[in-house]
């Protein structure tokens, strides 16, 4: 009997320290549809994180609002409605102004190179933008453009009057900084919006048109390096701190650059290959700009500078020099667009 007992002694003693860790449960949650390049990207994010847990995290991808609004998933993370949310900073004009340098017009060329240098480049910055939840990564899409139903827009001229569904803060600035209207709306709802008429058009990535179906009810497709959209993975802070340090390793050894180019890239293979699937269908023209239309692009976007400098002023940052930081962190991943 007593060489039995010291024998579970000897056991106990020897046992690894994770089996002594608490089973966690994360729920992951995004708001487009379940076949969108994202579903896979969570499930493959959450799958390496509970290799590198050993086992004791496990997670559930949840897409498509079922949690909750694509405008909440921020706050979804915040309050633990959810453990890790997909959000699109942008979707709240001025609350996230920092990271919104990344939506600059004419900024980035690929979406792997830019996801990895705008990670690189917010990480600085997160814990004070973000500081309500713990910061996982940031990322985009391929570049993309205007996607409109019966007018066509080639020069910045033409935006004039159009009632506009923009992909973000600084697009939305944009628009009426060109005399259009936006309307706000998420991306589920873009294509109902267009086809009663609410909107003339949206600033969308290519994939997604067609995956949404909005080239059901759009026609002509500005084929250009407008913009980008910023995203990014946030996580609710009391399920991060609750966790033990090797449970907190797999979080971190997934929450850094290299995932987000991870998240960037086939993503970004997904939009881009959107172009020619529209391109394809008989009644759409898709069409690029000329050099002298490109630069007068560049020059009516100019301002948009001044718009985010005064709006990151205010939380006490340097514009001036964060901005030339995130050109040399593109420039970097060779991704700051020519």
């Amino acid at each position: 009997m007593r060489k039995t007992f010291l024998a579970l002694l000897l056991a106990a003693s020897v046992t690894p320290a994770f089996a002594q860790e608490k089973t966690i449960d994360l729920k992951l949650s995004h708001w487009v549809p379940a076949s969108h390049p994202l579903q896979k990207a969570l499930e493959d994010w959450g799958a390496s994180v509970e290799k590198a847990s050993g086992g004791t995290i496990h997670y559930k991808v949840y897409p498509a609002q079922q949690l909750g609004k694509a405008f909440d998933h921020y706050d979804m993370a915040r309050d633990g409605i959810a453990d890790v949310t997909y959000v699109n900073p942008g979707y709240q004009p001025g609350r996230f102004p920092i990271i919104g340098a990344g939506e600059l017009p004419f900024l980035m060329s690929d979406a792997k190179g830019g996801s990895m240098g705008l990670d690189a480049w917010y990480r600085k910055y997160a814990g004070t933008e973000m500081k309500d939840v713990k910061f996982c990564l940031a990322f985009i899409h391929a570049p993309s453009s205007f996607h409109t139903r019966t007018k066509k827009i080639v020069v910045p001229d033409d935006v004039k009057g159009m009632k506009i569904r923009p992909a973000d803060a600084t697009i939305a600035n944009f628009v009426t900084l060109l005399g259009g209207t936006n309307v706000q709306s998420s991306a589920p709802e873009v294509r109902d919006i267009i086809e009663r008429g609410v909107a003339d058009g949206v600033t969308f990535p290519w994939g997604s048109l067609v995956l949404f179906g909005v080239d059901k009810v759009t026609k002509y497709h500005m084929e250009a390096p407008l913009y980008v959209t910023t995203f990014a993975f946030v996580m609710n802070k009391d399920v991060y701190n609750q966790m033990s340090d090797r449970q907190k390793k797999a979080i971190d050894d997934n929450c850094n650059t290299e995932a987000a180019g991870k998240v960037g890239e086939p993503w970004g293979k997904f939009e881009d290959a959107g172009v020619d699937r529209v391109r394809a269908q008989e009644g759409q023209e898709v069409y690029k700009l000329t050099a002298d239309q490109t630069a007068l692009w560049k020059k009516a976007s100019e301002p948009l500078v001044k718009t985010w400098a005064d709006g990151v002023k205010k939380n006490g940052t340097d514009p001036d020099a964060a901005l030339t930081e995130l050109k040399a962190s593109l420039a970097k991943y060779n991704a700051l667009a020519q």
